[in-house]
């Protein structure tokens, strides 16, 4: 299968291997390190245009890119159309991104509470509003992601409205919310919205390696993919897909070296860029060494740490013992 060029409003990709918006995991570092191994498109985690607007610290340096990163997407979570819009000016302005990715589909609770995320596929009015007020106001180009519902005709109606709306490009998580992430990615229903729509489609859930990735753009004709939990502390993902997407062939490599050295490299980007302090480098850790030789010992030590300077010096000391 050859690796498609995707089109984004003016955003034009040199495939169409997506890394998805993830909430305390796609800071710029591990966006930077996604992209060196093949990833065509990065968003940022979820902004909040309420948090923006008030001037949170956290939420400016989530919008932080660099030029390496190019072209990069920036998600806003809201639901309130005048918010939104303000906080998408500003991102505008100040991170000037390729595309602006509205948040319709998360389905955590402290999200949908507030009326936001998934929530708002309850509400196909406020849904239009939200993405033609954007559209209409700005210069970036304007996404959505969003999660299937209980009918499929619901589903078509969003999906409608949707691209009705002015949006360059819709993302369709194969669930609905009360899934949550549990079951399989719905790969018919998310075709069935591919075929309803004109604009580009991206099909999202359950991609995690070369044939689930094959699978998901033959079953549902989308013209691209993204990629989320799978990625979680193995970015070499997108260069085993794009290869096999590529070649038709599978990319052999030592698991235990190849994810210890990009945990390195993680770790060296978070430096370079002045994030170490603004993560919780525990958890990525944990996410890096997962499934490798001695990482149980590993983990346990990383979680009797006090702070993130020894958390860094332990992986590096683990890293050279196994290099």
């Amino acid at each position: 299968m050859k690796l498609k060029k995707l089109k984004i409003g003016r955003a034009e990709l040199s495939g169409n291997l997506l890394l998805a918006p993830m909430a305390d995991v796609t800071n710029l570092a591990f966006r930077l390190l996604c992209r060196r191994y093949g990833a065509d498109l990065t968003y940022t985690e979820m902004i909040n245009a309420d948090a923006l607007l008030n001037e949170s610290r956290k939420s400016f340096i989530k919008g932080l890119s660099s030029p390496d990163e190019r072209p990069f997407g920036v998600q806003l979570v809201g639901s309130c159309p005048e918010k939104l819009t303000k906080a998408a000016f500003f991102i505008e302005e100040k991170y000037r991104p390729e595309i602006i990715d509205i948040n319709m589909g998360c389905p955590a609770k402290c999200i949908t509470g507030a009326g936001c995320g998934s929530a708002l596929l309850n509400s196909p009015e406020l849904v239009y509003t939200i993405v033609s007020e954007l559209t209409d106001s700005l210069k970036t180009p304007v996404s959505a992601k969003i999660r299937l519902l209980g009918r499929e005709e619901k589903t078509l109606e969003i999906a409608r409205l949707i691209e009705k709306a002015g949006a360059s490009a819709l993302t369709v998580h194969g669930r609905t919310a009360g899934q949550m992430y549990s079951g399989s990615s719905n790969l018919p229903a998310i075709k069935a919205v591919k075929n309803e729509i004109s604009i580009p489609v991206i099909a999202n859930g359950d991609v995690k390696d070369e044939e689930s990735a094959e699978r998901t753009l033959e079953l549902t004709g989308c013209d691209g993919l993204m990629i989320g939990r799978a990625a979680m502390g193995n970015p070499f993902i997108f260069k085993r897909i794009r290869y096999y997407l590529e070649t038709g062939e599978k990319l052999e490599a030592d698991k235990q070296s190849r994810q210890l050295e990009d945990f390195d490299t993680y770790i060296s980007l978070l430096e370079e860029h002045d994030l170490l302090s603004s993560i919780n480098l525990r958890m990525h850790a944990h996410w890096f060494t997962k499934g490798l030789r001695g990482s149980r010992h590993i983990r346990e030590k990383i979680n009797s740490l006090e702070d993130g300077k020894a958390v860094t010096e332990l992986i590096r000391s683990f890293c050279q013992e196994i290099y």
